[in-house]
């Protein structure tokens, strides 16, 4: 079997999953917004001017939701994950929107494997047709969230992930695909024959260069305005910071 292994934030969604839920968790006074302004402000701000790392602003504020959500009732969470999903959730790259529809076509199984929450996780999955998903799960107890997290978010985690897809679906790596952007992905795209890294962070792009068998196989797709983009490993990068 072949299958097709979608990360989905900043892959096929052009955001992130986890800040629209903190944004709307906020939004409805169910969050302290001074939680992400003391703490991810800053990141973001440097993130945004183009002058800071991508990678360490995803850290700051997924560590700061994680914090953040522990004791939220998880009637109002699934509420707000549903909301982002319904009201946010067609906001995807083409190309990836495109390759979902093609995997399927072809019939490939289409996986969608994510550090973002299960529960919004599995509405994505069931938004765009995947066949199976799997996210960071965020265990519950007495009706609330409990603050225990079996994450998704690492390249360590999302390959057993793929392990244990290959076993339940007898999947043949070797002609399969991966679709990732930032070095969380990294196991993933190396595990495949057929390896997309979609407008992929500095982290991401360096380690692809600096491995020969996986840069050999990447095809590096770049999505601008309405322009897609294909590149191979060696594109060249200017340092943003001359």
């Amino acid at each position: 079997m072949i299958a097709a292994f979608f990360d989905i934030d900043g892959t096929i969604y052009r955001n992130s999953l986890l800040t629209e839920h903190f944004k709307k968790l906020i939004q409805y006074d169910l969050l302290d917004f001074s939680e992400y302004d003391k703490r991810v402000k800053e990141a973001y701000k440097l993130w945004d001017n183009r002058v800071g790392d991508y990678d360490k602003y995803l850290e700051d504020l997924t560590l700061t939701y994680v914090d953040a959500i522990k004791g939220l009732p998880t009637q109002y969470n699934d509420f707000v994950a549903h909301q982002v999903v319904e009201l946010k959730g067609n906001r995807v790259y083409a190309y990836t929107r495109k390759m979902i529809q093609w995997h399927k076509e072809q019939g490939h199984l289409v996986i969608f494997i994510s550090g973002s929450p299960d529960f919004l996780v599995s509405r994505m999955a069931q938004k765009w047709g995947a066949d199976d998903f799997c996210g960071s799960v965020y265990h519950e107890k007495d009706g609330v969230l409990s603050g225990e997290i079996s994450p998704m978010w690492d390249s360590a985690n999302k390959m057993r992930s793929i392990d244990m897809f290959c076993k339940k679906y007898d999947i043949d790596l070797k002609e399969s695909y991966a679709y990732g952007d930032t070095h969380g992905d990294i196991t993933m795209l190396q595990l495949v024959g057929n390896p997309k890294a979609i407008n992929p962070s500095l982290e991401l792009l360096n380690s692809i260069k600096s491995d020969e068998e996986l840069a050999s196989k990447t095809e590096i797709i770049v999505e601008r305005k309405d322009v897609i983009y294909s590149v191979d490993a060696n594109v060249k990068t200017i340092d943003s910071t001359f």
